[in-house]
């Protein structure tokens, strides 16, 4: 069900590259089939974000076939090396399109930002960045693939997976639980990855809520970033970004 505060976007791009955390060991990267719910966080906060609520990415459809590219990479070498060529294997999504669906949540760990709570606010400065394109760059899972985003009707374009019943695609990362946005108790104080089992239907995928995977891996412990605080000077601003403090439209 669609919530009263949910934007849906169309999300293309000429190369993706949502890696598995699995194939980065040896420096190289190969993408997942599709987008991982943390991907889409990113891209959704990337059209517009506040600290006063988070978003929830509600599913995701595939629009074009699932084609894969490999290219031969030179990383960037942070120290010193006898061999500084490096030559690593990347494999990238091509030619990608999606609609996505998304609605914002109060953020029930930031009491202090209570009085920014107004919906209407944020969901029409959010609508109004979307047709603008997004207030920051999208990328498409990693800084090289640049995407485009712009408003949609969910399920409104053909799909090469309409009536293909469904596709399993196997353990997959979910996303990260960071200390802002914990909701169990035990998970407090603490940056944890999820994961999940997906299956797409028809091209659809629906995401789970960040609680409700039952894969949880606690990673280390990390403190809540603060936000909202008294600034006693302007230079302070950098420090959160000047987004977080610009007028009310």
């Amino acid at each position: 069900m669609e919530k009263a505060n949910s934007i849906t976007f169309r999300l293309e791009g000429r190369y993706a590259l949502f890696s598995d955390p699995l194939n980065r060991m040896g420096g190289e990267k190969f993408t997942y089939q599709v987008p991982t719910y943390q991907a889409l966080v990113g891209i959704a906060e990337s059209i517009y974000w506040k600290p006063t609520f988070r978003w929830v990415v509600d599913k995701v459809r595939v629009l074009n076939p699932i084609r894969s590219e490999s290219k031969g990479i030179r990383p960037l070498v942070y120290k010193k090396s006898d061999t500084p060529n490096t030559l690593s294997i990347y494999t990238y999504l091509v030619n990608v399109t999606y609609e996505v669906q998304a609605h914002f949540e109060w953020n029930e760990n930031r009491p202090n930002l209570a009085h920014d709570r107004n919906e209407n606010k944020h969901y029409f400065m959010a609508k109004r960045s979307l047709q603008k394109g997004g207030r920051r760059d999208i990328y498409l899972g990693t800084r090289e693939c640049q995407g485009y985003v712009e408003p949609c009707t969910f399920g409104e374009a053909e799909s090469c997976y309409d009536g293909s019943g469904e596709i399993p695609l196997g353990v997959m990362f979910h996303g990260f639980t960071y200390p802002g946005d914990v909701k169990q108790e035990e998970e407090k104080g603490m940056l944890s990855a999820r994961f999940w089992t997906p299956v797409m239907k028809d091209g659809v995928i629906r995401f789970p809520r960040p609680e409700e995977c039952t894969i949880v891996r606690p990673l280390f412990k990390m403190e809540m970033k603060p936000f909202g605080e008294v600034l006693g000077n302007f230079s302070g601003l950098a420090e959160f970004g000047g987004d977080d403090f610009e007028l009310d439209e």
